[in-house]
């Protein structure tokens, strides 16, 4: 993602605004064909962006979120959210995205209720000398509502979008036995706090849609999220496109990752990012977790003739691939290879059939006649993206004189990536939560760490390429 804008939340984000109905479907900035209004009150701009800490081995934790309300200090209650979608707080580890969008009167909301049905857990089992395998069981509930009491209003008024961060715990809220074994019950945690357009908590990391048409002349292009809505995208000279490529790239069968802000005029979204997915009218994301041939150290390694994949994005829906599965993608050779917010020749060289490896997080895309088959999918380009790894400062490697320190990644990606990972960050890297820079590092310490998993193509080791460097409370 953009390296200079891009501002990443360990999350999933539910963002939510007041004056347009949108759900889990493409960013929007200028006119948005789906604005609705409430008769016989004033009404205002308001959003909810959402987050997640993960635990360890967990790879889903699917809910129905049933309601997310705002209630007023007289107890009058708003709906934040249309239909009851169910929300995986597990897939955008490391990221924020638009969720849902509704017109709500104008007020001064003090808290929050949200009410939650069915869940599942998926988690990582992996299979000695064989590729991991997805295990996914009931979630048991201990309570279905949560209340939150606001330390900071939630002041929704027509003058511009205002909005809620929604931080869903999977730590502290998925319950371990003596061994540490998930048990299967669920005390849902939740962290909420409101935010404006401008806050870190207010920016949309990453939206997928399809394109649907593009308007050259007006800077814009309208897309259809998986829910059908339509929302119109504007981009200027400081929008950023991945891979070289530009407005005059899209076309109806294209898809497309957006990063951007809430327009405060219109409460719409302006894109400072955009990244195409697809050029053929399908697309599949998630973790990588098996490799043909598996990666070598010995350089070079074998190019890969496919691998495994956790689906965790996908459109269009009614391919042969199913959110939550492992799919098998097989490789040609002819594919194309990017690496998200990189913008030069070097992607080709460290990102390629030689390069792929277990816990990367990836896009593909091709035809959708070539994803019927779950177990044998073709595509036509494969995309590196950011992604969020928990893991523990290796004691002693923090060296700031060289914007590097090394860390055990922990987790279902840990399991992936078992051996030690050379962080490196640059001046552009964001250090929060605590942390103000490499010296800040403690051994020890538990970190989270927002970039690309890449394989040093001279050494063969694994490295990351750090966006944000969080300490993880």
């Amino acid at each position: 993602m953009n390296f200079r804008t891009h501002r990443t939340l360990f999350s999933i984000s539910v963002l939510l605004i007041t004056g347009v109905a949108l759900l889990t479907a493409g960013c929007s900035s200028g006119t948005n064909s789906n604005m609705t209004t409430t008769t016989g009150t004033s009404n205002g701009p308001a959003f909810v962006i959402g987050t997640d800490a993960p635990m360890a081995s967990v790879v889903s934790f699917a809910v129905q979120v049933e309601s997310i309300d705002a209630i007023d200090s007289n107890g009058n209650s708003v709906p934040l959210l249309s239909g009851t979608p169910t929300v995986d707080f597990a897939r955008f580890n490391g990221l924020q995205t638009l969720l849902d969008m509704n017109d709500v009167p104008a007020g001064t909301y003090n808290s929050v209720n949200i009410s939650l049905g069915t869940a599942t857990i998926g988690y990582l089992n992996t299979q000695a000398g064989g590729a991991p395998a997805i295990v996914t069981e009931a979630a048991m509930l201990t309570t279905a509502t949560v209340s939150a009491t606001l330390a900071k209003p939630l002041v929704v008024a027509n003058s511009g979008p205002a909005g809620l961060r929604v931080d869903f715990d999977l730590r502290k809220s998925i319950q371990v036995d003596g061994t540490g074994a998930i048990t299967g019950s669920v005390t849902p945690t939740f962290n909420v706090s409101s935010v404006g357009t401008g806050d870190a908590g207010g920016h949309i990391d990453t939206l997928e849609a399809a394109v649907v048409t593009v308007n050259s002349s007006g800077q814009s292009f309208v897309v259809q999220g998986p829910h059908g809505r339509l929302f119109t995208i504007n981009v200027n000279g400081q929008t950023e496109w991945e891979n070289n490529e530009s407005l005059s790239s899209l076309s109806a069968s294209s898809i497309v990752e957006i990063a951007g802000t809430l327009d405060k005029v219109d409460a719409t979204i302006d894109a400072d990012d955009v990244a195409i997915l697809s050029q053929n009218g399908f697309f599949a994301g998630g973790q990588v977790t098996y490799v043909y041939p598996p990666p070598s150290n010995v350089q070079p390694s074998p190019a890969a003739t496919g691998f495994d994949m956790y689906v965790r994005g996908l459109l269009p829906t009614t391919t042969g691939i199913t959110l939550g599965d492992i799919a098998t993608v097989s490789l040609s050779g002819n594919e194309k290879y990017f690496i998200c917010w990189m913008h030069n020749p070097l992607t080709q060289y460290l990102f390629n059939a030689n390069g792929l490896l277990p816990g990367q997080h990836v896009s593909v895309g091709g035809p959708a006649s070539g994803a019927a088959n779950a177990s044998a999918v073709a595509v036509k380009r494969v995309v590196l993206r950011n992604w969020g790894f928990n893991g523990t400062v290796v004691p002693g490697s923090e060296d700031p004189a060289n914007g590097k320190f090394q860390i055990t990644i922990n987790g279902f990606a840990g399991v992936l990536v078992p051996q030690i990972v050379t962080v490196y960050t640059t001046g552009k890297s964001d250090f929060r939560e605590g942390f103000s820079g490499i010296s800040s590092l403690t051994d020890g310490a538990d970190v989270r760490i927002v970039g690309l998993l890449l394989k040093d193509p001279n050494s063969g080791n694994t490295v990351l390429l750090a966006h944000d460097v969080d300490a993880l409370q």
